[in-house]
């Protein structure tokens, strides 16, 4: 699944050794204040990043060989058709408050997502187990859960789902809504201890943790502090100052704001590669509004972003230009899909083809009456240099972009509401085997779905439908190469940039063997070198 995230430098990535320390506080950024932290109507980045210390999920992931191994669940099988999938938990998992998970736990993880009124508000989450039927308790320790047809990721689908405890979640009155909001309770290795309204929020190891032995040289801080800081120049501050452990870096603050004496003693910044999915930032039309329902529109808006010359001037040329609706390197995108240049000349001849002009000489175009001007929201101060650019092209070409700068709450408010122009934004890294289904098919654009922009396209509903059901790989990424064509021809959103190298700066204290692993960088596995 895919999860909005701020459009700041925030890194968190889920990466054996012989002899661990244990022990310590390990401090970093989680970026931005999560609106929620309730894991059935959560969206954001941020909670994700929280939960995946507090929650299990029913098989962990080894991101080295990226093969699933046990979690809650320490077994598993698939029936030959491929439609029902048996888990059988272990027997002793107990949640944080005490209470040992149960079989009928699982069943509500599930059935709390499945759930047709939308009672525990996972919109965001149901196209992902649209295929399943229902869940059956086979007896004690096991369930079965029965899929109406094959897809090709009903096995990831199950196998990353929050184990949640029913006795809490269950209570959906506004008193419980309202507390576990502000709370998190699972059975995973740390334990949620409080939340600084604007501040931070603090885990604590669980001490009785089923894990501990089966994952022995994991998770190996008796505490986590994730501060919320926005603006990166002041996080890089802070990193100096002794106050994370772990910061993402820039390419600019890589290469131009990392020379400071502490740098090679008490911090080490790293460039690093994995075969991790790569997120990307974007600025989203709302296509319920008449003037981005015109493709030619949308592709002149386009060719005014100069993302050339941002790439040069604030990314240093570390990151791709993006070509389409998910990362460029990945093997379901298409690679005979090219960038949108900048040219003026070009978009100035689209916008006249569908009747903008200035017809009264006050340098914005206009149509039918109506001036081309709109509001971009935009949750991140880091990226006003960026949009600054791109106002001053679209004026030079007649249109008139009004920035707003949003604290992140606000933001994600209108976001859900629908009321905005065009946003700024950016989508998590997602799965290898990606699904397009969440963010790309007119049916996501639901309340509470993650096509918030309200795109549609029959064809690529179509293809997405189709596609699913392919469990042949290579099959599937034939498919998959069409729709990730078909939409970047829309040009829904402005793709901006995908990510390449990985930057970030460490404490000296932090051991780790690796700078990353296949498909994450593996911090789970780093200690403090004394304690």
């Amino acid at each position: 699944m895919k999860y909005i995230i701020l459009m700041a430098s925030c890194l968190f990535m889920t990466f054996s050794y012989a002899k661990v320390n244990k022990g310590g506080t390990y401090k970093v950024n989680l970026g931005a204040q999560p609106t929620t932290l309730n894991p059935l109507s959560s969206t954001d980045g941020y909670a994700s990043t929280v939960q995946k210390y507090v929650l299990d999920t029913f098989l962990k992931r080894n991101y080295e060989t990226y093969e699933w191994e046990p979690g809650v669940a320490k077994e598993w099988k698939v029936s030959d058709d491929g439609l029902h999938f048996d888990f059988t938990i272990r027997e002793n998992v107990v949640w944080h408050d005490g209470k040992p998970l149960t079989i009928e736990d699982l069943k509500f993880s599930f059935d709390a997502i499945i759930e047709p009124t939308n009672k525990y508000k996972t919109a965001h989450m149901k196209s992902y187990y649209e295929n399943f039927e229902k869940a059956e308790i086979l007896n004690k320790t096991t369930i079965r859960f029965i899929a109406k047809k094959k897809y090709f990721g009903n096995l990831e689908v199950l196998a990353d789902t929050w184990a949640i405890p029913k006795h809490i979640y269950s209570d959906t009155s506004k008193k419980n809504s309202r507390k576990m909001n502000k709370q998190i309770i699972g059975s995973g290795p740390y334990v949620f201890s409080k939340w600084r309204r604007g501040k931070s929020i603090v885990l604590k190891g669980n001490k009785k943790w089923w894990g501990s032995k089966l994952y022995q040289n994991q998770y190996n801080f008796n505490q986590i502090v994730m501060r919320f800081v926005k603006e990166s120049a002041v996080a890089l501050q802070r990193l100096e100052r002794g106050d994370f452990d772990l910061l993402g870096l820039s390419a600019e603050q890589y290469l131009k704001k990392t020379n400071s004496k502490k740098w090679g003693k008490e911090l080490n910044k790293v460039e690093t590669k994995n075969k991790a999915p790569k997120g990307y930032g974007f600025v989203g039309w709302n296509l319920k509004i008449k003037k981005f329902q015109s493709k030619k529109v949308r592709w002149a808006l386009t060719h005014l972003m100069n993302r050339k010359l941002m790439n040069e001037k604030f990314r240093y040329n570390k990151s791709l230009l993006a070509t389409g609706p998910w990362y460029r390197q990945s093997e379901y995108a298409d690679q005979d899909v090219k960038p949108m240049a900048f040219d003026p000349a070009l978009a100035l001849k689209l916008l006249r083809e569908e009747g903008w002009k200035d017809t009264d000489g006050d340098q914005i175009l206009d149509k039918d009456g109506e001036k081309f001007e709109f509001t971009l929201l935009n949750p991140s101060k880091d990226f006003m240099k960026y949009f600054t650019i791109y106002k001053e092209d679209l004026k030079k070409s007649g249109i008139k972009m009004n920035i707003k700068l949003l604290e992140w709450n606000t933001f994600i408010k209108l976001l859900e509401e629908k009321k905005f122009d065009a946003l700024a934004l950016r989508w998590g890294n997602g799965s290898v085997d990606m699904d397009p289904k969440q963010i790309w098919h007119s049916e996501s654009s639901k309340p509470g779905g993650s096509n918030f922009n309200s795109y549609s396209n029959k064809k690529v509903d179509a293809l997405i439908d189709q596609s699913r059901t392919i469990l042949d790989k290579k099959e599937r990424i034939k498919k998959f190469k069409v729709i990730y064509k078909l939409i970047a021809n829309d040009a829904p959103y402005v793709f901006l940039f995908n990510t390449d190298s990985i930057f970030y700066g460490h404490s000296t204290k932090l051991q780790l063997d690796k700078p990353t692993l296949n498909y994450d960088l593996g911090t789970n596995k780093w200690y403090y070198k004394k304690l």
